[in-house]
């Protein structure tokens, strides 16, 4: 009989699972579809490695989302 888990395992994700196609990366999370993947064969630490570059990753891609929007804004005017 194995021992019960004491807490569920990490998890970044926020139930928003929607890929940027530009980005490859899940709106939600920041993590990329391979990552995703293998998120349940990971152990704890490899986990939170990649948690820890997530917030970064959602920055870069929120800002280079809004740049473009610009950019289309000015060549539409």
């Amino acid at each position: 009989m194995s021992a019960p888990l004491t807490h569920p395992p990490s998890t970044p994700c926020i139930q928003v699972c929607v890929v940027d196609p530009r980005a490859a990366l899940c709106i939600g999370c920041g993590r990329t579809l391979s990552e995703i993947a293998a998120w349940g064969g990971l152990d704890e630490p490899a986990r939170l490695e990649i948690m820890a570059g997530l917030s970064a990753r959602l920055v870069t891609m929120r800002s280079r989302k809004a740049r473009g929007r610009k950019l289309e804004a000015q060549e539409g005017s």
